[in-house]
């Protein structure tokens, strides 16, 4: 079988029918934390509502690891289940096995290609088959600021540049806070890695050096300008950030010890759990210099062949239920994400959310809304593994000049 990114999660279903075009669905999955649990239990009311049994099979823990072990083994024995949650480029090594359903039907009874940007649609994709269906849209490049904080050091508005933001960070550090709060493991390096990249080089240039691997691209001067400037970062966290998990770096913004932080709109769901309103108490900005683009970390649901036809039935309701506005809606409203169909009515959502849902429409019309390298949507995962630990190292070792970083980091881009 074929290897799968560490990032992906999975929802494995089995549906078996009884009653004629209705189906049990049995949901493997892990989504288990409170917004993610009642996302589910929508799910469930929507297919119950047109007469299908769900049977919950929650497993907790891993990452995604354990689920994706059970996946495996259901596939291998010939008992593939009716879905299972994968995205990105591991959509196309699952398509490449030959185990995944056409949902061309689905999809265009749905009218698919009309409701998705086509850099989305694309991912969901094999072939020029549609052979998965997105959930939701996080937008990765964002930054994250305590109002309070700024209001203090004299700071009035969400820095714009990169000269800006360091400006700012200099007024946070004088005034005996920490500038940015940051959580050192090789993922939350890359989420920041990948904003400074698109801050200082652009779309183009960032799809090019870390989508398209272009070995051009990644020894450039831009490439060096982006290590300098992402090493400048550093000076401004606090000696504890290696191995503190994300949510405890978004707490220090929370609680006003740190200023900034740059992490996916996740984050958010913290401000939130914490009673915090955006633009009142916390500032929700694209990271310095990305205001014009999207890094997007898309979850989705690819399906797989199956034999009878009460379960492709089910498997068809599914689908477009996922699609459909009314759990597109509620299970975005519950995860701090946002729709990934276009045209949604989104008076419900916070500032935040409108935000980024209107610069989702805007750049997936000019080429700046690209897939985030650090959230497994854009390469292959030995490669996606190899440039992570690289840009790590060279974030935790001050002697690690800029010229070996760039280096290492384009050596690492031509793991196979």
């Amino acid at each position: 079988m074929l290897k799968l990114s560490k990032l992906a999660t999975a929802v494995a279903l089995v549906v078996a029918g009884s009653a004629a075009m209705a189906g049990e669905v049995e949901v493997l999955h892990w989504w288990t934390s409170g917004g993610e649990a009642k996302s589910v239990a929508e799910l469930k009311t929507i297919m119950q509502s047109k007469g299908h049994t769900w049977k919950d099979f929650a497993v907790a823990g891993g990452g995604g690891d354990n689920a994706m072990t059970v996946l495996k083994s259901r596939v291998v024995s010939g008992n593939p289940p009716a879905a299972a949650q994968i995205k990105g480029p591991a959509l196309q090594e699952w398509a490449a096995e030959g185990v995944l359903a056409n949902l061309d039907a689905t999809a265009k009874a749905e009218k698919w290609d009309e409701l998705l940007p086509k850099v989305v649609a694309d991912v969901m994709k094999y072939k020029g088959n549609y052979i998965a269906v997105p959930v939701n849209v996080h937008r990765v490049n964002w930054m994250w600021a305590n109002k309070a904080v700024l209001d203090k050091v004299g700071v009035k508005s969400a820095p714009k540049t990169w000269p800006e933001f360091f400006e700012a960070a200099d007024k946070v550090k004088k005034a005996g806070l920490i500038a940015v709060a940051h959580g050192g493991q090789n993922w939350q390096d890359f989420t920041t890695f990948e904003s400074v990249v698109l801050g200082v080089g652009g779309a183009k240039f960032y799809e090019d050096a870390l989508v398209k691997l272009d070995q051009k691209a990644l020894t450039s001067a831009t490439m060096t300008k982006s290590l300098e400037t992402f090493r400048k970062i550093k000076g401004y966290t606090d000696a504890a950030s290696p191995g503190r998990d994300w949510n405890l770096a978004t707490a220090m913004v929370i609680k006003g010890d740190a200023a900034f932080q740059f992490m996916g709109d996740w984050a958010k769901g913290e401000f939130a759990a914490a009673g915090k309103t955006p633009g009142k108490d916390y500032i929700c900005a694209a990271a310095p210099g990305t205001g014009n683009a999207y890094t997007f970390n898309v979850d989705s649901f690819a399906m797989f062949k199956l034999k009878d036809p009460n379960a492709q039935k089910a498997q068809a309701d599914l689908a477009a239920a996922i699609m459909g506005t009314q759990f597109q809606e509620v299970f975005n409203l519950n995860k701090g994400s946002i729709p990934v169909r276009l045209k949604m009515d989104m008076s419900k959502f916070d500032d935040c959310a409108k935000l980024s849902a209107k610069d989702f429409v805007e750049t997936a019309k000019t080429g700046g809304l690209v897939p985030s390298v650090a959230h497994g949507m854009a390469v292959k995962p030995a490669a996606e593994g190899a440039i992570k630990d690289a840009v790590s190292q060279f974030w935790n070792d001050d002697k690690i000049s800029v010229a070996d970083g760039v280096k290492n980091i384009a050596k690492a881009a031509a793991t196979k």
